[in-house]
């Protein structure tokens, strides 16, 4: 009989970590509703104690998205884990997530703790979190390169302290797939009381072997298995959930293991979290990349006209990837629109469906027809806005190879149009420059790109770009058009506007606590 194993998304937090990445609450919010769809079985939705703005989010995970396991992480200490309580309790089922490092290396170096003091640290935490809720996990950081006898003492220690789940991370991506396999296989056999908790798994790829670790752990004993959409995170970043998902379904006659995700939203997760975090998924890339099912040698695609499976392992339709066309146009009534976007697995509020339905008429106007990908990217960049302190109202660029680039930009805020103008190296730097005027803040770009979202001289641009302020904290925006221009002016607004939303809630963070400590 097959067993089950269950999906631990890092996406949140692990995947957050990577550089360049961060995500507003109300984005956070928006890829955990999808990863609670997809059905993975725990979404690991911040660090709490690192900031008030990742323990905002953990908060609104746990109080808004049903149907899933809501957890943060924790180090080995009580305020961390007081502070993930105060954020998971909210949730149909919360977990507390603590952690410390186990390695000699880490404990020498970075903790400055002996053996027994780690240990009694991991069990007094795992203690204090118990005292909150029956669920929790106890992560050993850098477990691949820890001594394994050392290591089977803490798994025992905090399974007898409460453990429900013991996680083995390969931190730093160092193990191969056959000597991780035999270290799994020994603890499921050696730990003392290893029945009574689930033994998962963490794997980063530096080595690009954080899929097939991650498959050799489950085939050695492992029942939990974590990872991010896409394979985001730290370095080189984590086991892509996709991959292993995929590895479990489509060689089912091999591992005889399953899972809980559905499948069909593998590739509206990974668009999703693709789209709001900035990080493109490479064409090349398994399960999700835009090549994944793509046949251009002869032999190939003579192969798949004959028969699919010549070529192809997997259905694309498992994944909910389809070549069929969205047929609606500028004819198309507001009633077809909303059950196609339903249909898409967008559940919109009125108020949503009719700025959408806006935005959708005036790209029919430009467009003969309009695919799935396009109002996909309407949608989501719709849905994924901050409140608007600023908003294009209009772009007059003038720009040649004798000129000296010139854009003009009126902004609306709060009722009132605003003009600038400004000279730049070229028409998008004087796009930037005149709408830092309108601002007052001169930001630096430290990113600029963009798809096309669709085929054909209209087909729709996506300009991702990523802004800083203060060189630290980078600010990522999008804008879709289908005048590269305009698309690049929206995208530096939605970040501009990040920026803006996220200074007013700091001072008025700010206030409130000056007025709590002044009374």
């Amino acid at each position: 009989m097959s067993q089950r194993v269950y999906i631990f998304d890092t996406t949140l937090r692990d995947g957050e970590q990577s550089p360049g990445v961060s995500l507003a609450v109300s984005e956070k919010v928006q890829i955990a509703r999808q990863l609670a769809r997809l059905g993975v079985d725990v979404i690991e939705a911040g660090f709490p104690i690192s900031s008030t703005g990742d323990f905002n989010a953990v908060r609104a995970v746990a109080r808004e998205v049903k149907g899933v396991a809501v957890t943060g992480l924790s180090r080995a200490n009580f305020k961390d884990i007081d502070r993930v309580w105060e954020a998971v309790q909210y949730a149909e089922q919360p977990l507390i997530h603590t952690f410390i490092a186990t390695s000699d290396i880490h404990m020498q170096h970075k903790l400055r703790l002996s053996r027994e003091q780690v240990l009694e640290a991991a069990v007094a935490a795992v203690k204090h979190a118990k005292s909150y809720t029956s669920s929790v996990e106890f992560s050993a950081e850098d477990a691949s390169r820890s001594d394994l006898d050392f290591l089977c003492r803490v798994l025992a220690a905090v399974i007898e302290a409460g453990a429900t789940v013991v996680n083995i991370p390969d931190t730093v991506g160092y193990t191969t797939p056959a000597e991780w396999g035999r270290f799994i296989e020994t603890i499921c056999g050696k730990v003392p009381g290893i029945e009574k908790a689930i033994v998962s798994v963490h794997c980063h790829n530096d080595l690009g072997l954080a899929v097939a670790n991650s498959l050799a752990a489950v085939a050695s004993g492992a029942r939990q298995v974590e990872g991010a959409i896409n394979g985001i995170g730290e370095r080189a970043g984590n086991a892509a959930l996709e991959e292993v998902v995929m590895a479990l379904h489509t060689r089912k006659d091999h591992y005889n293991y399953y899972t809980g995700v559905r499948t069909q939203e593998i590739y509206r997760t990974s668009k999703m979290v693709s789209t709001l975090t900035g990080m493109k998924v490479q064409a090349n890339k398994a399960v999700v990349g835009n090549n994944a099912f793509a046949h251009e040698a002869g032999i190939h695609q003579d192969g798949v006209l004959k028969e699919r499976t010549t070529y192809e392992i997997m259905n694309p339709d498992m994944v909910g990837i389809s070549s069929s066309k969205l047929v609606l146009g500028k004819h198309s009534g507001r009633h077809a629109f909303r059950n196609r976007l339903e249909e898409l697995g967008y559940i919109l509020s009125e108020e949503e469906v009719n700025k959408i339905f806006t935005r959708f008429k005036d790209l029919a106007d430009k467009k003969k027809n309009i695919s799935e990908l396009d109002l996909e990217a309407i949608v989501e960049e719709e849905m994924r806005r901050v409140p608007h302190t600023y908003s294009l109202e209009y772009l007059h660029i003038s720009s040649g190879t004798t000129i000296v680039p010139t854009a003009t930009v009126g902004l609306r805020q709060n009722g009132q149009v605003m003009e600038e103008a400004a000279c730049g190296n070229g028409p998008v730097d004087a796009v930037c420059k005149a709408v830092d005027k309108i601002t007052k803040l001169t930001c630096t770009m430290t990113e600029w790109g963009i798809d096309a979202i669709t085929e054909g001289k209209d087909a729709l641009g996506d300009v991702t770009l990523k802004i800083t302020l203060d060189g630290q904290k980078v600010y990522m925006g999008r804008g879709i058009s289908t005048d590269v221009m305009e698309a690049s002016a929206k995208a530096y607004i939605n970040a501009v506007n990040k920026l803006v939303w996220e200074l007013r809630q700091a001072e008025k963070n700010e206030k409130n606590e000056s007025e709590n400590n002044g009374s």
